[in-house]
């Protein structure tokens, strides 16, 4: 099947990931979409963190620089496909405290023969600051901007057999539907601003809520997803 990567096509990507997007969305019942967004990644993270499909995964975070999590990544396809999701993104500074999270979202668009759907869990961790650094505070085409590298990894498969540990990012997916597995490459990660903004105030950038950790919320989610870290 052949992948585009998504410049020069924000148009239709953007369309794709609001109709995908806007399938999910929550109604409010349990809190605000971010907050419900924030509860749901760290139920993600520790159902993945626990395991035992996804070795490496537990040795990897004790050595990451950042992890992005994205509780659905929504995939569908006839002939055109595309794939969206909400997650968040948490960072480790040097004295081994994390962040509190930062709100962005990944979307992607192929072509070629493929039929159905799927849904995915993803846990995407950030290995050096040149990957860190991609992503942060701009819309980074994963596999493709800034020599940043993406090892993709399923269900049973060591982050450490055939890889050599020399990625930027390492993506461990949980996948559901009719699709087999999952692939990041070509997809484009970016900051919501709008939803960091509502949640921490309007000056706030990914950059003070992630590195200078100078951004905090005092909604419960927030503390129970640092604390889920390792």
């Amino acid at each position: 099947m052949r992948r585009f990567p998504l410049t020069g096509l924000f148009g239709v990507l953007g369309l794709c990931v609001l109709l995908v997007l806007g399938s999910c969305r929550s109604s409010g019942e349990f809190g605000s979409e971010p907050e419900q967004l924030i509860s749901n990644a760290r139920i993600t993270f520790q159902s993945m963190m626990s395991d035992s499909q996804y070795p490496g995964l537990v040795d990897m975070m004790s050595r990451a620089k950042a992890v992005v999590i994205i509780p659905r990544l929504l995939r569908a396809g006839f002939f055109f496909g595309g794939r969206g999701g909400n997650g968040v993104m948490l960072a480790r500074n040097a004295a081994g405290a994390w962040s509190s999270p930062a709100f962005y979202t990944l979307g992607g668009l192929s072509f070629g023969l493929q039929f159905g759907g799927s849904s995915s869990e993803i846990v995407l961790v950030i290995m050096t600051d040149k990957g860190l650094n991609a992503v942060l505070d701009r819309q980074v085409t994963l596999g493709g901007d800034a020599g940043v590298a993406v090892g993709e990894l399923g269900e049973g498969v060591n982050a450490a057999t055939g890889l050599g540990l020399k990625a930027d990012m390492y993506a461990f997916a949980r996948s559901q539907g009719l699709f087999v597995g999952v692939s990041l490459e070509g997809s484009v990660i970016a900051p919501r601003n709008t939803w960091n903004q509502t949640v921490y105030g309007l000056d706030v950038t990914p950059h003070s809520i992630l590195v200078d950790q100078t951004a905090h919320a005092d909604l419960p989610a927030v503390g129970e997803i640092i604390k889920a870290m390792p």
